[in-house]
């Protein structure tokens, strides 16, 4: 999210002198408190540095900065809302707080409440987050990034259709602004009306507006067979420095992704390694390894077996997980074609929770604190909660399945709070799994997919935590093998069904036909009838990624 400083403000810091962004260290403000118009000026140039420091993406300077402010003026609602943006990106908790603050201090102010809203999207709250979008929309109408943040909420909420006429409103009200023209080819994409994505996505390409993003978002409409027109384009562009490492990630990636098709695979590999690099990403994998270790230790049979009295007994909830690129879509879409079944998509509210207790943190290699302040009473209060977030969003649905593929890390939480949740394990051959990994342009959320050797010794720990939880739940996780399904779809398919405790319907066969918008990066293929093609599809690749077939040991001949 940008910082979008509302208009009255933005006019009014632009009439303070010129100042340049220095340490607050280097040269400490005086205030004035006697003086209620010298401590207004000296907040105005306080934040006026905030924002300058911000932009050099000098953080820790510009939060001092603004908790300075809040020192003198304690609800100072431009420096609740800096210090919100600053927060976003990594302490979402921290930054709604900080914006709910700054809404509190001026409820009139249509940024606050769109920013708020983006913030609660951000952790899968969509009821607030619409709720404040809208609020922003009231006061302000014609606000194109409050209509595309809404549509954009829409779309993450699989609701595809309620985001199209916002992003047409928005394109209307400014044709060439990157959130209207991208929001509405991923509306349309994730609705599988590729074509018309496409042709919203040339026509950015065409008018100049975010150029790596949309042709990384074109070449993944559909599949190419004969070498496009656009791969020339794509590698001309990467010739632009002006694009930055962001930009020629996303181009690089793209340029992989038609050379995969058109089985060049070995520059195919060469324009994904390069697109990882650009992106510079580094994952700590010796942390994650104490984190893993930290979970095994503390999640015990005889710890679960203690808590599990306290649990809810609802049977609502289904926990699709595995690795990223495992299936966990296709496994979605499956039970989600069954009308007692709901596909919420990707929540993050057990991550949330996990993070309330203290389980999230990758710092933390002791939960034997976090997990002592699990009462009883906390057990039942954490699972209604989660219980109430599910039916918001099918109230008559009998299973809600929530397709988060990293809950494999929380599934002794899972365990506690809901003892008779379902929970799918989708895996998939190891070298096929890590692949389909490291050639998507993933966030820095996936920082260990940037590396072959990496991701390989990254996968090996989810594996052994895989194992783990096996040993602790003993024949209550459900492990739909990738490979298995595709071979037999019928006959695995029925065994979901079964394990989820409901009668069989033919629908779940025809998963590709169902309504509704798919918001993965498997939007495409979730679309079309089950094919064979991505199984062995490692094998195209075997020269070029040794270090993953190495770092993978024995689980690449598993």
């Amino acid at each position: 999210m940008s910082n979008r400083l509302p208009p009255a403000w933005a006019k009014h810091l632009k009439t303070q002198p010129s100042t340049k962004a220095v340490s607050p260290k280097a040269a400490p403000p005086k205030a004035q408190p006697k003086v209620a118009l010298s401590r207004t000026h000296a907040d105005d140039m306080l934040l006026r540095q905030a924002l300058e420091l911000q932009q050099a993406e000098r953080l820790p300077e510009a939060e001092e900065l603004c908790l300075r402010v809040l020192a003198r003026t304690p609800e100072h609602p431009l420096a609740l809302y800096i210090l919100g943006t600053l927060g976003l990106e990594f302490d979402s908790e921290k930054a709604l707080r900080y914006f709910a603050r700054a809404v509190g201090a001026e409820p009139r102010n249509p940024y606050y409440h769109l920013s708020l809203g983006e913030a609660y999207l951000k952790v899968s709250e969509f009821s607030p987050a619409i709720r404040h979008i809208q609020y922003a929309l009231a006061m302000k109408p014609d606000m194109v990034e409050a209509l595309c943040a809404l549509g954009n909420t829409y779309n993450v909420f699989d609701k595809g259709e309620m985001a199209l006429p916002l992003f047409e409103k928005a394109l209307k009200l400014a044709r060439d602004h990157p959130l209207a023209r991208i929001g509405l080819s991923r509306a349309l994409a994730n609705l599988g009306r590729m074509d018309e994505a496409a042709a919203h996505l040339k026509k950015a390409v065409e008018r100049r507006i975010e150029v790596p993003a949309a042709y990384y978002a074109l070449v993944h409409t559909r599949k190419y067979t004969e070498e496009p027109p656009e791969l020339a384009a794509i590698l001309l562009e990467l010739r632009d420095p002006n694009h930055g490492s962001e930009g020629a990630a996303a181009l690089h990636h793209a340029a992989g992704k038609v050379l995969n098709d058109m089985h060049r695979y070995k520059e195919a590999m060469d324009h994904f390694k390069k697109g990882n690099q650009a992106a510079g990403h580094k994952f700590d994998l010796e942390n994650y390894r104490r984190w893993v270790d930290a979970m095994i230790e503390t999640f015990t049979p005889e710890l679960v077996a203690s808590t599990a009295a306290y649990g809810n007994p609802s049977e609502l909830p289904v926990f699709v997980v595995g690795m990223p690129r495992s299936g966990t879509t296709l496994t979605e879409q499956i039970c989600a074609s069954h009308p007692d079944v709901h596909g919420a998509g990707e929540l993050s509210k057990l991550r949330r929770m996990a993070h309330g207790i203290g389980l999230g943190d990758r710092s933390n290699a002791n939960f034997g604190e976090s997990i002592a302040t699990i009462s009883p009473d906390l057990t039942r209060t954490l699972a209604e909660e989660h219980l109430a977030y599910l039916r918001e969003r099918a109230p008559d649905a009998l299973r809600i399945v929530d397709k988060m593929p990293h809950n494999f890390e929380l599934i002794g939480l899972i365990g506690i709070l809901f003892p008779n949740a379902r929970i799918i394990h989708c895996r998939r051959d190891a070298v096929d799994n890590c692949i389909s990994c490291f050639v998507l342009q993933f966030s820095k959320a996936h920082s260990y997919s940037a590396d072959l050797q990496t991701l390989g010794l990254y996968y090996r720990e989810y594996d052994r935590l895989m194992r783990h939880w096996g040993r602790v739940f003993p024949g209550r996780i459900f492990e739909n093998r990738y490979e298995t399904l595709i071979e037999n779809q019928e006959e695995q398919s029925r065994r979901l069904i079964d394990y989820l405790g409901l009668p069989w319907d033919d629908a779940c066969l025809r998963f590709f036909d169902r309504d509704g918008s798919v918001n993965t990066p498997s939007r495409w293929q979730v679309r079309q009838p089950i094919y064979k093609s991505s199984v062995k599809r490692w094998k195209n690749y075997e020269n070029e990624i040794q270090p993953l077939i190495q770092s993978l040991g024995d689980l690449a001949e598993a």
